[in-house]
């Protein structure tokens, strides 16, 4: 029991300090560094040693740690946990003060991924991101991250009063009804450039400093344990920080051995991965192929090391809902606190087959933790995630898992808090066989 609060508490500590991507790898980095972990700039030649801690950032969004193995790259392989640092929210659009009659200002915001909409209805919410400021060079802009700790918006929802059917199902439009409360002002004109005062003033610079922002709202209700016996963590974000978290106390505890043990934590894998930062591009190829070059291996050698390689997606599954029973496949509905979850597709939307199925339940059954599979009700299609995206870059052995939450996408989510024990202990288990 004391290792579960352990952990739960460190999660939601975690989760807190990450309201958004930009923060989710600043908090990640910053415990890297703690830990002895040397930050490299993949615009440097890297200089690698056995047995050294390093990492990379890539556009502030994604990172990746790595510890080196001692033995040849090329027979050992790499030991890879894959996560994501985005989640579904809404950011904010260029010029987006919209004034309402009483001088009501509302904020132009487009929705990110695929949230719950109506789960962001009468919250505290506040903004947090990144601020791109003028530098001597034009190609290289100066970036601070902003985040603004009290609630600064609300959306309120309409009164039930002018909408008596909404209980019955209340169609939803993000560019009419999700637009966020931001101020009552006196004159129209005091609503040009008021968040862009707010932002100046946050970043420590004048507002004609500011070239541009990527500014995303989010819930500053901190995370919580809740359940009669504290059972269950809930917070926004466990979708899919909680992975990224358990990665990282993964690797900060692997020990130098055989494998190269490798942390990729992608950004965008809500919107399909399509970016520099994301599953889709080439980042993870190419840092694998660094790491062996570093040591001098050849092209086959990279070859060989990938397929002598083993990765976990990590990204969380659907928790059996006791309401809504008839949504779930019959035979493979994982619940909370039940341990990770398998996640298998006959579509081929998950890289999970028998093989890496096998593979992470005896990894399972080392590390002493239950493991659960789930396969969609045969008539409700699934999402893709990590895995199948990546191995369109490289052919790697893996297995897609995660922990099982319910309400995902929701602007709050909730897992049973054992199941996160569970997940660090797996995966320190792989990193450390």
């Amino acid at each position: 029991m004391e290792s579960i609060n352990r952990n739960a508490r460190s999660l939601m500590e975690f989760l807190d300090k990450s309201p958004v991507n930009f923060y989710a790898v600043r908090t990640v980095a910053e415990r890297l560094d703690s830990e002895g972990f040397t930050r490299l700039d993949s615009r440097d030649a890297w200089h690698l040693k056995p047995g050294g801690k390093y990492y990379m950032v890539k556009n502030g969004t994604a990172i990746f740690g790595f510890t080196v193995a001692s033995e040849p790259i090329a027979s050992a392989g790499f030991r890879i946990i894959a996560a994501h640092s985005d989640s579904p929210c809404f950011r904010v659009k260029p010029n987006p003060e919209m004034l309402s009659d009483g001088g009501v200002v509302k904020l132009n915001v487009e929705v990110y991924g695929g949230p719950i909409l109506y789960t962001w209805f009468d919250r505290p919410l506040s903004l947090a991101g990144r601020v791109v400021m003028r530098s001597d060079d034009p190609l290289h802009p100066e970036s601070k991250l902003i985040k603004f700790d009290r609630p600064l918006l609300t959306i309120p929802h309409l009164a039930i009063h002018f909408n008596r059917s909404v209980n019955e199902g209340n169609r939803i439009s993000a560019q009419k009804d999700m637009l966020p409360v931001a101020a009552i002002v006196k004159e129209a004109a005091e609503k040009d450039g008021l968040l862009l005062g707010l932002i100046a003033e946050a970043a420590g610079c004048s507002t004609d400093d500011i070239l541009d922002f990527d500014l995303s709202l989010y819930d500053t209700t901190p995370a919580c344990l809740v359940g009669m016996n504290n059972e269950f963590v809930t917070s926004g974000r466990l979708d899919d920080l909680s992975m990224v978290h358990a990665a990282m106390e993964a690797l900060v505890s692997a020990q130098a051995g055989k494998q190269t043990c490798v942390m990729a934590i992608f950004d965008n894998e809500e919107t399909g991965s399509g970016t520099k930062q994301g599953a889709a591009s080439p980042i993870l190829a190419d840092l694998l192929r660094r790491i062996t070059d570093s040591f001098g291996g050849t092209r086959e050698d990279f070859v060989r090391a990938v397929e002598n390689s083993f990765m976990v997606s990590a990204d969380n599954a659907h928790a059996y809902h006791p309401n809504y029973g008839e949504k779930y496949d019959p035979t493979n509905h994982p619940v909370p606190g039940g341990g990770p979850v398998i996640k298998i597709n006959a579509r081929c939307k998950y890289m999970t087959d028998a093989d890496s199925a096998a593979v992470f339940r005896h990894i399972c059954e080392k590390a002493g933790v239950p493991v659960q599979y789930f396969v969609n009700h045969s008539d409700v299609a699934g999402g893709s995630t990590l895995g199948n995206i990546l191995t369109s870059q490289l052919p790697l052995r893996g297995v897609d898992m995660g922990e099982a939450i319910w309400a995902m996408h929701s602007v709050r989510e909730t897992a049973a808090a054992i199941d996160h024990t569970y997940s660090i202990k797996a995966f320190n288990t792989f990193f450390n066989l």
